[in-house]
């Protein structure tokens, strides 16, 4: 009998250890490893960072944004509206800010966008004359690129220029201004900056017909001897959309025009779709709706399994393409900061980033480590 008992307990102590053991080596792991370590070899690991995190008033996304990122994106503060309000009034000292935070953590610093057909400044809309509209734009460019020559890494030069269908959007600078408009900011930000990369930045990227138009834009300022070194993916997707073949499909394609492709804005959403539903009516119906905000109280078990394999998928795509992405950025650095909680319904509570909201890692997070660890541990 005695025997037996000290048997049992020699087994139950060395399972016990095994598990301390295993514990400690995925403590060890997540000690010595982040996204950005694990990742340098192939491209670089971005987060959009918000006016909090630019001020450094945010100590906990900070710590996050230091330890786990090499890349950052600013959210607002260099759009337009923020930096050039008035035509003859510059304000820069959020800009300045938030490019004194990436080179003093020594991180790939992203200027977002130089133009865009929103939050531009308000005057801009009552512009009628192209020489006037063409003026305010080579101040605008000029005034930005140069201030920040040599600090700005890489510019997102022109944002969400397309419509769905790969055509134009009918923006003030194209009505005013015609297509020319494209030319003239690859043109002036060049000028501006020669050592920056430049590129063109819009969503739905993978759609074909959208992919078509994007590849249309680049070729023609290519042909016309203007530089464009990538173009900017927003991926702002779901747990099953886009496919990952359309996602490959564009790569490749852009990749075909000698240029770089940046996954400039990851998020997976993991709410219903509003427009899924016949006859959504998004801002008037569903801002209170249970059906459209079902996670309230915490992201479900098995939700939290299909994020995880989602972004396993998604990471295995881009690295088996890294030798044609230069960077992967998250839009924010946990799910309460992420911009999805307000659109596009507003005070949802949504999921869709590797933190959450108390900045502790989830099960998406070792997912994506576990790619390059080879580590079979799970939460």
């Amino acid at each position: 009998m005695l025997k037996t008992a000290l048997l049992f307990l020699g087994i139950l102590l060395f399972l016990l250890g095994c598990g301390k053991v295993k514990e400690n080596k995925r403590n060890t792991v997540n000690e010595l490893n982040s996204l950005k370590k694990l990742y340098e070899e192939n491209f670089y690991i971005g987060a959009a960072v918000n006016d909090q995190i630019v001020t450094e008033k945010n100590a906990k996304a900070l710590d996050v944004l230091k330890k786990e990122f090499n890349s950052i994106s600013p959210e607002n503060v260099m759009k337009w509206a923020e930096i050039h309000p008035t035509p003859d009034s510059f304000y820069f000292d959020m800009a300045d800010k938030y490019v004194a935070l990436g080179k003093k953590n020594k991180m790939h610093v992203v200027g977002h966008t130089l133009l865009w057909h929103s939050q531009i400044g308000p005057w801009m809309n009552s512009v009628k004359d192209s020489a006037t509209m063409a003026n305010y734009i080579r101040d605008h460019i000029n005034t930005v690129a140069t201030r920040y020559k040599g600090k700005i890494d890489s510019w997102d030069v022109v944002n969400e220029a397309l419509n769905e269908d790969g055509s134009l959007r009918e923006s003030i600078f194209l009505k005013v201004i015609g297509d020319r408009y494209l030319d003239m900011a690859f043109k002036l930000a060049e000028k501006a900056d020669p050592e920056a990369k430049l590129y063109y930045n819009d969503y739905n990227m993978w759609k074909p017909e959208k992919r078509a138009g994007a590849i249309r834009v680049i070729e023609n300022l290519q042909k016309n001897g203007i530089k464009i070194d990538g173009v900017g993916m927003q991926a702002h997707w779901s747990l099953t959309e886009p496919s990952l073949e359309e996602v490959e499909n564009s790569i490749v394609a852009y990749a075909n025009l000698g240029i770089k492709v940046a996954i400039t804005e990851l998020d997976v959403t993991v709410l219903p779709n509003p427009w899924e539903l016949e006859g959504a009516e998004v801002s008037q119906n569903f801002e209170n709706s249970e059906e459209m905000n079902p996670y309230t109280e915490g992201l479900p078990d098995s939700v939290q399994v299909q994020l995880a394999e989602r972004y396993r998928d998604i990471f295995k795509l881009f690295l088996k393409h890294s030798d044609k992405i230069d960077r992967v950025t998250f839009w924010g650095v946990n799910d309460q900061s992420s911009w999805l909680n307000n659109w596009p319904i507003n005070n949802r509570t949504n999921y869709p980033l590797l933190f959450d909201r108390e900045y502790q890692t989830k099960k998406a997070y070792d997912a994506v480590i576990q790619l390059k660890t080879d580590s079979t541990d799970q939460h």
